[in-house]
């Protein structure tokens, strides 16, 4: 990209140094790569910097001249004429090869208010044959110097105001513009050959920019190189991908082709495929190695959770849960088909070494159950689960066989039922409530000391909450029946049983207190 050289007129002395072309609006020098300089608008200003105290020699002889002579007219012209609002109206032909900042000697305004204009050559010094002037916010202006034959080849807007008006004209005004840096910046990009080599090290923020006001010009090769850009560059963060996917659909709505862009977000396949979630689920119950595996089901989780939020995601909610339920099935049957091999007598006597696979295996199946029962009760939708376990008569007979340390994982999904209904997160029938205590809670009161010792994830407290509340929905006669069971447990194991007492509180006040209160008060009505 050109160079330009920017010149600053400071009370007697000039000062020039060469920038890259781009300006930022707050008239800050930067380049292609957006690099600001933070400096307020009085250090901007060349009336609030002192005088030089001590320039070169060659310097102080300029300056003692021009104290001398500038009263003259002649040299007084030139000095104003750098940047003049005369040579701007009047769409003077001569090349400007630089940016200052104009300024009256009196009366002496306040910095604040200074405009600021900027001047800006492109391509050979000299040759330029157009003039435009970028009007922005808050007086900042930019003539460019350009050539009309490298605007017009490369974009549509310069060519239609050419066609609209005279060939031979010198000077165009663009009023409003919203983003004069990036417009000086696109400008500049129509005098480079490789578009590619200047976008690849922005950002993709300012890449967006520069593509917003390419596509308002017309500048076709840099809209094609900015969306090659994004096709290909990283976006880091919701916010930057939800940024350039805006930025592409409405540049789609325009006719403009973003497919490749828009592929990164979204196919062809209009909703998800069951097979994807069913391999998915497949591949984090099939494994085997802890760490990743443990990482998996919190993340799949997750984000199953956040599809549940979503409103637009209700027509998938059936596919989903009935891929879960497919897979709940399959761990059940794999789990009674270990169990079953697990109590064989010939298994009991097999040496550690044969037994052990197993037991990991029915550990594994075990987790995955709970975790599968994990989500479909944060789907509100574990009820079918409920019967299910509920109807495992076989699997719970066969529990009482084997060792506490390979059965102990089965009953946690059995506590985890209980907490589930005594939360209102599953709401089964009485019949699956009744059938879920006769089948369960005894082989849990069995596990009771290992799960306090032995599971760091058990909650002695919640549980029998959980399993006190599950009791209390049943029907009075039902309540009596499993609570006078538990009972003489209770009063034999101690701590190693579930702790029921605030249940059976309840169910001894709506047994022998109750009754009577609802006379007393029944009498009093009547008298």
């Amino acid at each position: 990209m050109a160079e330009i050289r920017l010149t600053r007129v400071e009370q007697g002395q000039t000062k020039i140094r060469n920038v890259p072309i781009a300006v930022t609006p707050e008239g800050f020098w930067c380049c292609p790569s957006p690099v600001m300089f933070q400096k307020t608008v009085k250090t901007q200003n060349p009336l609030n910097k002192p005088k030089s105290s001590s320039p070169t020699p060659k310097n102080h002889v300029q300056k003692k001249q021009t104290l001398e002579t500038e009263k003259k007219p002649a040299l007084a012209a030139s000095r104003s004429g750098l940047v003049s609002d005369d040579q701007r109206n009047h769409g003077s032909d001569a090349p400007v090869v630089s940016a200052s900042v104009v300024t009256e000697r009196t009366p002496r305004p306040k910095t604040e208010n200074l405009p600021r204009k900027v001047s800006v050559e492109f391509g050979e010094p000299g040759t330029s044959d157009l003039k435009v002037v970028l009007l922005g916010k808050q007086g900042f202006s930019v003539k460019l110097s350009v050539h009309k034959s490298v605007l017009v080849e490369s974009c549509s807007f310069f060519a239609e105001k050419f066609l609209e008006h005279l060939p031979g004209l010198p000077f165009l005004e663009i009023d409003d513009c919203e983003d004069v840096e990036i417009y000086v910046e696109t400008v500049g990009l129509m005098y480079c050959k490789e578009l590619k080599q200047r976008l690849i090290k922005q950002s993709v923020s300012r890449v967006l920019r520069i593509l917003k006001v390419a596509e308002q010009l017309g500048f076709t090769s840099c809209v094609d190189s900015c969306l090659n850009y994004l096709e290909a560059v990283p976006w880091v963060g919701e916010e930057e991908e939800e940024k350039v996917v805006s930025s592409v659909l409405r540049l789609q709505s325009e006719g403009i082709g973003v497919t490749p862009i828009l592929k990164r977000v979204s196919s062809n396949i209009s909703k998800p495929s069951k097979d994807t979630l069913s391999h998915i689920l497949e591949l984090v119950l099939k494994s085997n190695e802890e760490k990743g595996r443990r990482e998996m089901k919190s993340i799949v989780l997750k984000l199953l959770r956040e599809n549940n939020s979503l409103p637009s995601c209700s027509g998938s909610v059936d596919l989903c849960n009935e891929t879960v339920y497919s897979s709940c099935r399959s761990c059940l049957d794999s789990l009674l088909s270990l169990f079953r091999k697990a109590s064989e007598c010939e298994f009991m006597d097999m040496p550690m070494e044969f037994k052990e696979p197993v037991v990991k295996q029915m550990a594994l199946e075990a987790d995955n159950l709970s975790w599968l029962l994990e989500i479909l009760a944060d789907r509100q939708a574990a009820d079918e689960f409920a019967g299910l376990w509920a109807s495992q008569q076989e699997l719970a007979s066969l529990h009482t066989k084997l060792p506490i340390v390979s059965r102990h994982h089965v009953s946690c999904i059995t506590a985890r039922m209980f907490v589930g209904i005594g939360r209102g997160e599953l709401l089964p029938s009485k019949d699956t409530r009744h059938l879920l205590l006769q089948t369960w809670l005894q082989p849990l009161i069995n596990d009771y000391s290992w799960l306090q010792h032995g599971c760091r994830s058990f909650d002695r407290k919640v549980v029998e909450e959980g399993i006190g509340r599950t009791i209390l929905t049943l029907p009075l006669e039902d309540q009596q029946s499993i609570l006078l069971s538990w009972l003489g447990t209770f009063l034999k194991a101690g701590d190693n049983c579930p702790n029921l007492q605030r249940a059976f509180e309840v169910w001894w006040r709506r047994t022998f207190i109750r009754p009577y209160v609802e006379q007393e008060s029944l009498h009093q009505l009547d008298s």
